[in-house]
């Protein structure tokens, strides 16, 4: 594997916008150390040693075929996958002792793969349940608000049931409601997974605009070529390993990792 390149601590904020026009209060983005991680399912290893880092206001994308662990990764780090052997750090505090709802107020909030939206509730209580860890009912009001007018699409399907929308707009909704918990690292597992072309574009674009605010991104994704694409630092993983990472752009180009992700 190669070593890891240390990473920038800059944040870009040129394209972040307040709702007045003027430049938006910036978010102070988490850094994230995982080391060692180590899971199974019913004794069968899905994670060994996997150990990533994901600097303040940066996007890091974690790229690997279907069934090499990059969903379980994102769920140990969440909470929701016990881990057998490793350790969480979150902008300095070890978290791998604490259960998933106690991680959310510390700033983590996941995008899950397939969305996993409250689909007989409109986009607007979504939007609310997405807030379940704050208790400020006007700054509650305020966030809708913001995240109605950061995603139009939201603002016009307000009162529409969430699993009457398409997949790319659905998409939108699950990504506005993990921005609700206020996050200053959000994850997003496989966001471009089940959505129209032209709606991938989308929310790539958002999740950029995410960042540019300062908020640290991890992102999974099965599109090599999408995620590094955006990202600042990249890992591949194969079979529950980080088999190579470094600069996304350096990882993008490099024929060893086409040769590790298509099998060529």
């Amino acid at each position: 594997m190669n070593a890891l390149e240390p990473a920038s601590n800059s944040v870009p904020r040129a394209n972040a916008q307040s709702d007045a026009g003027g430049p938006a209060k910036p978010v102070r983005g988490a850094r994230l150390q995982a080391s060692g991680l180590r899971v199974s399912y019913d004794g069968v290893l899905a994670l060994s040693d996997v150990s990533i880092v994901v600097e303040p206001g940066r996007i890091v994308a974690l790229v690997g075929g279907n069934g090499n662990g990059k969903s379980t990764t994102l769920r140990a780090i969440a909470g929701l996958n016990r881990l057998d052997d490793g350790a969480l750090v979150f902008d300095g505090q070890p978290i791998h002792t604490l259960p998933a709802h106690l991680r959310v107020p510390l700033g983590m909030s996941l995008v899950p793969e397939g969305r996993r939206l409250f689909p007989r509730h409109t986009v607007r209580r979504n939007l609310e349940l997405g807030a379940y860890t704050r208790d400020d009912k006007d700054e509650v009001a305020d966030s809708i608000a913001k995240m109605l007018d950061t995603f139009p699409i939201l603002r016009e399907r307000a009162d529409q049931l969430a699993g009457t929308m398409s997949g790319g707009e659905q998409q939108m909704l699950a990504i506005a409601r993990g921005l609700m918990a206020k996050p200053r690292l959000l994850m997003l597992d496989e966001p471009s997974w089940g959505i129209a072309p032209k709606f991938v574009t989308k929310v790539l674009d958002v999740i950029q605009q995410v960042n540019a605010t300062g908020v640290s991104i991890l992102l999974v994704e099965q599109n090599l070529h999408k995620a590094l694409g955006i990202a600042h630092h990249g890992y591949v993983i194969q079979t529950g390993r980080i088999v190579m990472q470094g600069d996304a752009q350096a990882l993008l180009h490099d024929e060893q990792v086409k040769k590790i992700y298509l099998g060529l």
